[in-house]
């Protein structure tokens, strides 16, 4: 403990520099204006820099950047260029002199409402074939990564709460019993992990996909992270969805004070199956661009990382428990960037595993205390399975036939007491309507149609 009135040694002022750092990012009070407070109260928003200082990235790393898209494009206004990096003009002015200064770029013309034009020169060519040969990133100006953790622990899964009334949205039209609602309510809220486990065919990985549907808040994450001179995406247009920012917007944005180097999207969900392997877990770096491109459980912050089809992936499952029992108990993850530097990241998801196969074949006692919740998805009962039969005759066009749903139960489910499974109804009516269409018949629940779908459904597998 530091005593009254002693010397604030380097670390406390760099950590003070930090929750300076954070306060702006959440909307601090005392360093904002009224629009800033409001905004508070919505939870956290990344406020627009005022000045370099504010971006939190070197100069140099902004100023490769723009030498990198003025050799793609030969010139540009300063506010297109601006616009590119997604950061104001007033930021770059300054640095737009140095560029003019050391005769990497040059005035080419003034547009009729005096916006500057610039042109790159020969020599900033030629630097920038240097800078591409380290990197041929000239997209949004990334954000330090002291910034990016700041986000997510301001708006962390842990924080958020589902209320049943949430989970009832999320999974409508799906048949769950009352004990199975009331496990997963709280496991949700755990904002830790979960298996989900059971036989096939009864709807696990459909429920972790629906569980995302239960957050009704939305997170910014920044389209890329500035690591020791590395730049890194984060923002992946295949998982993120954004929310709030179109091409019409942009000036709502800025008036909103809203820094653009940040997206705004649904909670993620990032879905690995047995495909997945260990080189997905690291920084990848492409080989053309040399740009970083952040491992699966970056891309999951704050949001559900599903682990589907647990226990079949390529890697040995002993390999990917180790890989991962320190970030479930510390919340955090150690990453290689490509010049051998190792980073801390934040390991901030819902983590769910869904697997066919019971939990403790799969890991030991220390692996499973750190997941504690383990919730099986069981067989639907039979009222399930007719009920389901219900929905699915709604959804294909079919006449809910109770007398159809008979005979299908009595003449091949009882007599060699076949489980019932989840997404039978649908495979069978799927037949049925296949069995009807080629056989242009009504489409009815025949008894002759459901013969012919338990033939061909069930024929290897018993």
């Amino acid at each position: 403990m530091t005593p009254v009135g002693a010397t604030k040694t380097e670390s406390e002022g760099a950590l003070d520099e930090l929750f300076d750092r954070v306060n702006k990012l959440l909307g601090d009070p005392s360093q904002t204006n009224n629009c800033q407070e409001t905004s508070k109260s919505e939870g956290f928003v990344p406020r627009q820099p005022r000045n370099m200082r504010e971006t939190g990235i070197n100069p140099t790393m902004l100023e490769k950047i723009i030498i990198r898209f003025l050799c793609q494009v030969g010139a540009e206004t300063s506010r297109r260029i601006a616009s590119q990096l997604r950061l104001p003009s007033k930021v770059l002015e300054q640095l737009f002199k140095q560029l003019r200064f050391d005769k990497y770029i040059d005035l080419a013309g003034t547009t009729p409402s005096g916006d500057s034009e610039f042109c790159i020169t020969d020599s900033g060519r030629d630097r920038a074939r240097r800078y591409n040969l380290e990197c041929t990133y000239f997209g949004a100006a990334p954000v330090s990564l002291e910034d990016y953790i700041a986000s997510v622990t301001a708006q962390s899964i842990a924080g958020q709460i589902v209320t049943k009334q949430d989970l009832t949205r999320a999974l409508k039209g799906m048949i769950i019993n009352d004990a199975m609602f009331n496990r997963l309510g709280p496991a949700i809220n755990s904002g830790r992990g979960m298996f989900l486990f059971g036989a096939p065919g009864n709807g696990k990985t459909n429920i972790a996909e629906r569980i995302a549907d239960s957050f009704t808040s939305t997170v910014w994450i920044p389209r890329a992270v500035a690591i020791d001179g590395e730049i890194m995406r984060i923002f992946d247009p295949a998982i993120h969805v954004i929310v709030g920012e179109t091409e019409h917007n942009v000036g709502l944005l800025d008036a909103m004070d809203i820094d653009r180097r940040w997206v705004q999207i649904k909670r993620p969900t990032v879905i690995a199956g047995g495909e997945l392997t260990m080189d997905e877990l690291e920084i990848s770096v492409n080989p053309t661009s040399r740009i970083c491109e952040s491992p699966l459980q970056v891309k999951s912050n704050c949001g559900i990382l599903v682990i589907d089809d647990f226990g079949r992936q390529k890697m040995p499952i002993d390999m990917l428990l180790n890989r991962w029992i320190v970030p479930l108990e510390k919340r955090f993850d150690y990453l290689n960037m490509p010049n051998g530097k190792k980073i801390q990241m934040p390991f901030d998801q819902l983590i769910i595993f869904s697997t066919n196969l019971q939990p403790k074949d799969l890991a030991d006692g220390a692996f499973l205390r750190r997941i504690p919740y383990k919730i099986e998805v069981p067989d639907p009962s039979e009222a399930e399975f007719r009920d389901l039969f219900r929905i699915m005759c709604e959804k294909f066009g079919f006449a809910h036939d109770p007398d159809a749903i008979n005979y299908l139960i009595d003449t091949h489910y009882r007599p060699t007491n076949r489980p019932y499974r989840r997404c039978q109804p649908r495979d069978l009516l799927l037949q049925v309507r296949n069995y009807s269409q080629f056989h242009s018949e009504p489409m009815e629940l025949s008894c002759q149609a459901f013969d012919a779908a338990v033939l061909n459904y069930f024929s290897v597998m018993g």
